[in-house]
């Protein structure tokens, strides 16, 4: 038996990893892909006392980690942002130690400010109103959001011209931006669980 393949397991074992992988080339052809990143294995949360945005653009898409498994997100992609009192916030469990909070904050006084705004979320809870909002659309159709704010064709999708979320919450894997003014900025790490909600 030695130096023999047992074939039924080796296809067990290696039909999985082809599939995910012809799966990530799929994903790359299409542009389904969110992130331009590995995302990590935490998600992090987002508050705002408020967030005010031109150019609206909501779709489902996939993240992927450095495993290179695939994570379904629903990306909100914004133009052009402008967010009060914005809070972020990351817990991390180690061994000895226990939970390690890092807490990020800024735009008390003057707006942080974003441009070409990309959230890849899991959840996202607050008070919205939209103006202009086209829901349903192809999400390989959209136009109102930033010029890379498409997802695959066929899938559901929704953009405005406007939009307005007051108390927002959001859990997110990933956030990438053109730029990000960060005014009053403040970082803080700290021992046990301290988020943002």
């Amino acid at each position: 038996m030695e130096g023999r393949v047992r074939w039924r397991r080796f296809a067990l074992l290696t039909v999985p990893a082809v599939a995910v992988t012809a799966g990530l080339g799929i994903a790359l052809a299409q542009g389904a892909l969110a992130a331009s990143f590995a995302v990590s294995g935490q998600q992090f949360k987002v508050s705002a006392q408020s967030l005010e945005g031109e150019g609206f653009a909501q779709y489902g898409s996939v993240d992927v980690n450095a495993r290179q498994e695939l994570i379904p997100v629903a990306v909100t992609a914004i133009k052009e942002a402008k967010l009060h009192s914005l809070c972020q916030s990351v817990v991390t469990s180690l061994p000895v130690i226990g939970d390690i909070s890092l807490n990020l904050t800024a735009g008390k006084k003057a707006p942080v400010e974003a441009s070409n705004l990309f959230v890849d979320a899991t959840q996202l809870a607050g008070d919205a109103e939209f103006t202009n909002i086209e829901i349903g659309r192809d999400a390989s159709t959209l136009d109102k959001g930033p010029a890379e704010a498409q997802g695959m064709q066929d899938l559901f999708a929704q953009q405005a011209d406007k939009v307005t979320i007051s108390s927002l919450r959001q859990t997110a894997w990933a956030t990438n931006a053109g730029t990000f003014k960060l005014s009053g900025l403040s970082m803080d790490i700290s021992k046990g669980k301290k988020e943002c909600f």
